[in-house]
């Protein structure tokens, strides 16, 4: 992915600039483009709080695709999207970092730089050993990239996404773009990730076949040509099984099924956004046939049937059959569900998919704006389990709150509502720098703001923008209540940025409180428990030293108040109702797909209840979708789950294989970040960072060849012997024990095999305190392994970020679960069962987090061994010389 574009529900341009999640809130665009955060850092490089030991992080900045990863003369070249300017998304380039042996990894300087005509997208790069191409001679041959060339306004194809090419002839250090780009341009936005290999005809002969998406349309298109200059039609392939999100970022090679040459099959490797199994982004394969024109997948699923039971709610004789409609007024349409049911998708909608029958609640009648809800008549509860297909934006229920209203209190600086031309100067307050109160209250940005005027700091001092910076600060007031509540939108700084971004109360000269935005241009009710101040003199002081994206707060209606304000719930939900409760509840995944749903209703049978579907969301992806309720017996099976996915996890993404390998070796690495949050996560001067690199291979399953996957050799040499190790099988009582110290640290391998016996769950905690840990778990009754990351610690930094992830998993022949798990810092990498199953997942562990212990739940597990390995740095340590690890 180039940029976040989750918000793809309505069809419009979507030129490649844009990050729509940021731009919908009103924040400067000129700021996100250029993803322009002072890159200031704490400590010495290498060893920051959360700077990865054993993944390859660059030294600054921000860094999202790996590209044109190559094998050559025995050196491993890792290119990657990269923003030489700041610390989010913007001004996409390639970077640039070699290694001989995959883990001591050297930044070299950028290799493909954005230009004024456009930016650098993802590709791929190829040794032209036979000069096909004449970039190079026979005596020295050309290294040739071929990437995207994502064009901006100053190109005569502007708007447009095509394939180009670069040279290199110095071993990959620096490159020329060919003059006669684009060599392929099919006048599309989202036309990318051109990865290219040498297919050798069984005729004899051969040619370069490249591979690329139309993201939008959920295709991969196959070329070929003799000279990576002119491209010729080969076929398409897709869509098929998951098709959410964009597909991005394919791949296609032959593996040996369990090594036999006599047997080998091809895979296609397909990236999504969003719309993976974890949520978010993921990637999933086919495994099939390519016979040098077509791939055909063998592991395509079939479209499902309904789940057995009885129907609750279906939507399919063209009315709404007794469910009562709040459609909110004064719109352009009777929005956001209309009088009817909707046949599929509605004017300005991408394709909506995946319901079943003639209609659906679909609620982008006229578009995201509208809010609303729907409430079906009263059933009774029968069945243990309610299944149903839901769909559209992912915002979760937060409280009962879905209109704006103040809790009631007093109201300070008179809500910033000044007499027409005054300021609050005139109100008393004083500041600093372009936040000097003469400046202010602002009457433009934020949502659900109240009245007309409120503080913002983009809208200060001379031109507006997230760069303005300074303080200030309030009059006095009395602190007369217990609770201090108000509206709060904008962004938000970690600790680690080195910047300040706060709204903060001040006691007696000390700062006492302090919050801040969601990123987010809607303004929404925040505060602090005030009530040990009581009868003291209070200030309220804006502090904005921020520069960058979301780099400004905004502020409304601060008010002093007797109970906590209560955040009002943005809400895209499905939600089922007893006794007047929301007793479960459900949201959709940013995807016009619909999928399984299923609640445990057991406990209610008997009891009457009712659904209620509630769009309270003006913005991006807000609008739900939702079909065919049945009660049923069983829970149903998300269709998600069922297709063939790299990584189980959040944050294994962009993932594509080295070129130029031997046939019988396929290496592969992705992006270690997640499009949902990955702006945000809590790293600085530098963020994300590439997974370990896995060898793969294919191995024949029940269900057909399926990819195997395990971190390379070269990892495991990090580890010279083991601090600790148990071989003799002992039981696993009830409650979490922490082992003992030699097992603990921030960088390290466990490898660990246990029965769950009668737990109902067990398995391990990793970087642990007292107040955290990530676990790593099996659950018997679900039979999927998990990673939990609630309480992993920092999880606050953005509300998708926490989550617990799983994959189907089998115990083997013996009852046990046999997991490799790489430790680092801030990410855990799973290998179940010899590498079938695998769970990637970042974490951001309290600080000197690095306990390990071993649990149970609800009966007694048993271990049959441990052994841990601390793994020896290999990122940001001094040059020594490194053996060439030859593949």
């Amino acid at each position: 992915m180039k940029c976040d574009l989750s918000e793809m529900s309505s069809k419009k341009s979507r030129r490649m600039q844009v990050c729509s999640a940021l731009a919908l809130a009103g924040l400067g665009l000129a700021a996100v483009l250029a993803g322009t955060g002072p890159a200031s850092a704490a400590g010495t490089v290498g060893d920051e709080q959360y700077r990865p030991a054993i993944h390859f992080t660059p030294k600054q900045n921000w860094m999202n695709d790996p590209n044109g990863m190559v094998y050559h003369n025995g050196v491993y070249h890792l290119y990657y999207q990269h923003n030489p300017s700041g610390n989010t998304w913007g001004n996409m380039s390639w970077g640039h970092a070699t290694s001989t042996d995959l883990t001591h990894w050297k930044e070299q300087p950028l290799a493909i730089a954005t230009d004024d005509q456009q930016d650098i997208f993802s590709g791929s790069v190829v040794v032209d050993k036979d000069n096909t191409s004449g970039f190079g001679t026979a005596e020295n041959p050309p290294m040739v990239a071929i990437f995207t060339s994502a064009y901006k306004d100053a190109s005569p194809y502007r708007g447009l996404q095509a394939q180009s090419l670069a040279y290199s002839l110095d071993e990959g250090q620096t490159w020329t773009k060919y003059s006669a780009n684009p060599v392929l341009n099919r006048n599309s936005a989202n036309f990318r990730d051109p990865k290219v290999f040498w297919y050798d005809s069984p005729n004899g002969g051969g040619y370069w076949v490249m591979a690329a998406v139309e993201a939008t349309e959920h295709k991969v298109l196959l070329y070929k040509s003799g000279n990576l200059k002119d491209w010729t039609l080969l076929s398409e392939f897709g869509p098929a099984n998951a098709t959410g999100g964009l597909w991005e970022c394919p791949d296609l090679f032959p593996l040996a099924v369990d090594g036999d040459p006599a047997n080998v099959k091809w895979v296609m490797v397909v990236n999504i956004n969003p719309g993976g199994v974890a949520g978010g982004s993921a990637g999933q394969y086919f495994v099939g046939r390519f016979d040098g024109t077509t791939f055909t997948s063998e592991s395509t699923k079939a479209s499902d049937t309904l789940p057995t039971g009885t129907p609750v709610a279906g939507f399919n004789d063209g009315t709404f059959n007794g469910w009562t409609v709040n459609n909110e007024p004064g719109n352009v349409k009777n929005g956001p569900f209309g009088d009817a049911p909707a046949a599929g998708t509605l004017p300005g909608q991408n394709a909506v998919t995946g319901f079943a029958g003639a209609g659906l609640i679909n609620s982008f009648n006229d578009g995201d704006w509208p809010v609303g809800s729907m409430n079906s008549p009263a059933f009774t509860v029968g069945s243990d389990y309610l299944n149903f297909l839901v769909g559209g934006g992912q915002h979760p229920r937060v409280s009962d709150k879905l209109d704006n209203t103040p809790p009631p209190g007093d109201l300070l600086f008179s809500g910033f509502e000044v007499p027409d031309g005054s300021t609050l100067a005139d109100a008393g307050w004083t500041g600093t720098g372009e936040l000097a109160p003469n400046f202010q209250p602002a009457t433009a940005g934020g949502d659900f703001y109240i009245g007309a005027k409120r503080i913002n700091t983009f809208e200060t001092g001379g031109a507006p923008g997230d760069d303005r910076q300074g303080t200030m600060t309030s009059p006095s007031f009395t602190v007369s209540r217990n609770f201090m509540s108000m509206l709060v939108g904008g962004g938000h700084r970690d600790a680690t940025s080195g910047q300040l971004l706060e709204a903060q109360l001040v006691v007696n000269g000390n700062v006492v409180r302090t919050l801040a935005g969601d990123d987010s241009g809607a303004l929404n009710w925040k505060g602090w428990d005030v009530s040990e101040f009581a009868g003291q003199q209070a200030q309220l002081r804006i502090v904005d030293q921020a520069t960058g994206g979301w780099g400004h707060l905004t502020l409304d209606h601060v008010m002093l108040t007797d109970q906590a304000a209560v955040p009002r719930s943005d809400e895209t939900t499905v939600n089922l109702v007893v006794d007047g409760k929301v007793v479960r509840t459900a949201t959709g995944a940013n995807s016009e797909v619909l999928d399984w749903a299923s609640w445990n209703v057991s406990e209610f049978k008997g009891r009457q209840a009712s659904i209620r579907v509630v769009d309270n969301n003006r913005f991006g992806w807000g609008h739900i979708l939702a079909d065919e309720f049945v009660a049923s017996s069983r829970p149903a099976t998300p269709r998600l789950e069922t297709y063939d996915w790299l990584d189980y996890g959040r944050d294994y993404y962009a993932s594509v294989s080295f070129a130029n390998m031997p046939q019988d070796q396929r290496i592969m690495l992705g992006w270690m970040n997640n499009w949902d949050y990955a702006n945000a996560i809590p790293t600085s001067p530098w963020r994300s960072a590439m997974s370990l690199p896995r060898q793969v291979g294919l191995t024949q399953t029940a269900a057909g060849p399926r990819l195997v996957q395990k971190a390379v050799q070269q990892v495991d040499s990090l580890g010279t012997k083991s601090s600790y190790s148990e071989k003799r099988a002992r039981s696993i009582t009830p409650g979490t024990h922490v082992l003992p110290s030699a097992a603990w640290g921030q960088v390290q391998k466990i490898d660990v095999t246990f029965a769950p016996g009668t737990a109902a769950k067990s398995g391990i905690t990793v970087l642990g305190s007292g107040n955290s840990s990530t676990v790593i778990g099996y659950d018997k009754a679900t039979g999927k392994l998990y990673v939990d990351r609630t309480k992993s610690g920092n999880t606050a930094f953005h509300p998708l970020f926490t989550s617990v992830d799983s994959a189907p998993v089998t115990p083997d022949a013996s009852g046990n679960v046999k997991l490799s798990i790489y430790v680092d810092r801030s990410s855990v990498e799973v290998f179940a069962q010899n590498g079938l199953r695998t769970i990637t997942d970042q974490v951001f562990p309290e600080q000197g987090a690095s306990q390990v212990a071993l649990f149970a739940e609800g009966g007694t597990a048993q271990l049959k061994s441990i052994t841990v390995k601390p793994l020896t740095q290999s990122m940001f340590v001094p040059d020594t010389t490194v053996k060439k690890n030859r593949p």
